[in-house]
């Protein structure tokens, strides 16, 4: 089994001073390593088929409306689950000194999207964006050593997002469950939407 771990959005409270008002965690997994092959083979195809480079990167915030739905569409075909967690920083529901040091904000995110998925890691490699927030990585491979059960997981490893397309398949998914919080507007539903049938579990804490 191999998992790729994105995050989207900031640890920071002080939503009136341009603090993300979500904070989101995905777990993206394939079950088998010819299928992670085969997406990650499709995505580089895909590069392609849009006249891009094969150094360009998927990037969920960076790109269209368009894009987003033609990768989407794309990597649907393959067999990953997902799991996703998002921590809802309104003052009125999210409170205790503990959220307001990053370390424990982010140890807490990891601990919620990993006890979720516990029943499904079973000798996992697990990728995570060394490009992303660095506190948040040094939690994250902190909390898999000390806290995962035994023979969950196997290996951990960093790389960057711009040479891992499958990394960019989890920047995209967390992008997706982000967007989907943001009420507001229809379309920012879709991306989720055609994700579905491979959600299993997104939790929104707290409620």
């Amino acid at each position: 089994m191999i998992v790729f771990i994105d995050e989207s959005g900031d640890s920071g409270l002080k939503l009136e001073h341009g603090s993300s008002k979500y904070f989101t965690i995905a777990l993206v997994a394939f079950e088998d390593d010819e299928e992670a092959i085969a997406c990650d083979q499709r995505i580089c195809l895909l590069k392609r088929e849009l006249g891009w480079s094969g150094n360009s990167e998927f990037h969920f915030n960076k790109n269209s409306i368009r894009v987003r739905k033609i990768f989407l569409e794309a990597v649907l075909p393959y067999d990953f689950f997902y799991y996703g967690v998002v921590i809802n920083k309104d003052p009125q529901k999210l409170y205790g000194p503990g959220f307001r040091n990053k370390k424990s904000f982010y140890k807490y995110a990891c601990s919620l999207v990993f006890e979720n998925a516990k029943e499904k890691m079973i000798n996992a490699t697990v990728v995570i964006d060394e490009s992303g927030s660095s506190e948040f990585r040094a939690e994250l491979a902190k909390y898999l050593k000390q806290k995962t059960v035994s023979g969950a997981i196997k290996k951990v490893k960093m790389q960057n997002s711009a040479k891992n397309n499958l990394l960019q398949l989890a920047d995209y998914v967390v992008g997706a469950i982000n967007r989907s919080m943001k009420a507001e507007k229809k379309e920012n539903d879709e991306p989720r939407k055609i994700l579905a049938a491979r959600e299993i579990y997104v939790q929104i804490w707290p409620k």
